[in-house]
C-alpha cells in the first residue's frame, strides 16, 4: 500500500514538473529576442545571486578544486572525469535520438561500449582515442534544436547561468536520468549526491585556469560570464566547432 502511495507521489511530482518545462517553454517562445542579443530582464537580481555564487565559489569551490588538483595525480583526475562523462550516457543518447541525429546516437552507443569494455569500466577514453569523440547533449540543447529560443538569461543558486529554456531542460534530463531513478529508488541516495558533487569538484577543476584568467581580464565579471555561456550555447545547438574553443561555464 506505502509503495502505491509513494509511486503516485513521484508520478505526481513528474507531471507537475513536466507541466513547469512546459510553462517555461511556452514564457521562453514569448520572450526571444533577436540572434545575438541577450535577455536579461532580471539583471539587478541576476547579479544578485552571482555575487553569492561568486563568493560560495571563492570560499569553498576553488579551494577545493584546487587542492583536488595538488593532491590527484593528472591520470587520476582524467579517468575519474571519463567515468563520469560514461555514467551521461543514458540522457545523452536520449537528447540524440530527440533531436534525430543518428550520427550522434552512433558515436554515443559506440564510446559506451568501448570505453566500459575496453577502457576498464569508462576509465580510458578508449573511443576518443579512435577518433570518436565526446559529445554532451542536454535538453536544454534538445529543445534549441526543436526551435526554442532560450529566453530569459537567469543566474540559478549555486547552480549558475542559465536561460528559462536550459533550466526546463535541467529538469526534465534530472528527473529522467535512469541512474538517478536507479540509486533514488534502491535507497542508494547517498551515492547519487556523491556522483554529484564529485561531478562539480572535478568541473570546478576543469576550469579553475579558465575562469581565473576571465575573472582577470573582465571588466565586468558577470557580463563576461553571461556573454560566455549564452555564445557556448547557441554554438553548441548550432553544432559549431566554435563550442570547443569557449569555457563550459558550470
Amino acid at each position: 500500500m506505502l509503495k502505491k502511495i509513494e509511486t503516485k507521489t513521484k508520478f505526481r511530482r513528474i507531471l507537475t514538473s513536466l507541466s513547469l518545462v512546459l510553462l517555461l517553454g511556452v514564457l521562453s517562445a514569448c520572450s526571444a529576442t533577436p540572434d545575438g542579443e541577450v535577455y536579461d530582464p532580471a539583471e539587478n537580481i541576476n547579479r544578485g545571486i552571482f555575487k553569492f555564487n561568486d563568493a560560495v565559489d571563492t570560499a569553498v569551490m576553488e579551494p577545493v578544486a584546487r587542492g583536488y588538483r595538488n593532491v590527484v595525480p593528472d591520470p587520476a583526475r582524467t579517468g575519474v572525469r571519463n567515468v563520469l562523462r560514461n555514467l551521461k550516457t543514458p540522457t545523452i543518447l536520449a537528447n540524440n535520438v530527440l533531436q534525430a541525429d543518428a550520427n550522434g546516437a552512433g558515436d554515443t552507443i559506440t564510446r559506451f561500449f568501448a570505453n566500459t569494455l575496453f577502457g576498464f569500466g569508462g576509465l580510458m577514453d578508449v573511443a576518443g582515442k579512435h577518433g570518436v569523440p565526446y559529445r554532451e547533449e542536454d535538453f536544454g540543447q534538445t529543445l534549441g534544436v526543436w526551435g526554442a529560443k532560450p529566453g530569459a538569461y537567469l543566474v540559478l543558486p549555486l547552480l549558475g547561468p542559465s536561460s528559462v529554456r536550459d533550466a526546463s531542460g535541467l529538469v526534465v534530463d534530472s528527473y529522467t536520468d535512469p541512474l538517478r531513478l536507479w540509486l533514488m529508488n534502491t535507497d542508494r541516495a547517498g551515492w547519487y549526491y556523491g556522483k554529484v558533487a564529485v561531478g562539480a569538484v572535478d568541473k570546478r577543476e576543469e576550469l579553475l585556469d579558465v575562469l581565473a584568467d576571465l575573472k582577470k581580464n573582465s571588466i565586468d565579471y558577470y557580463a563576461a560570464v553571461r556573454s560566455s555561456y549564452v555564445q557556448r550555447r547557441a554554438a553548441l545547438i548550432h553544432g559549431s566547432t566554435e563550442s570547443q574553443n569557449l569555457p563550459d561555464i558550470p
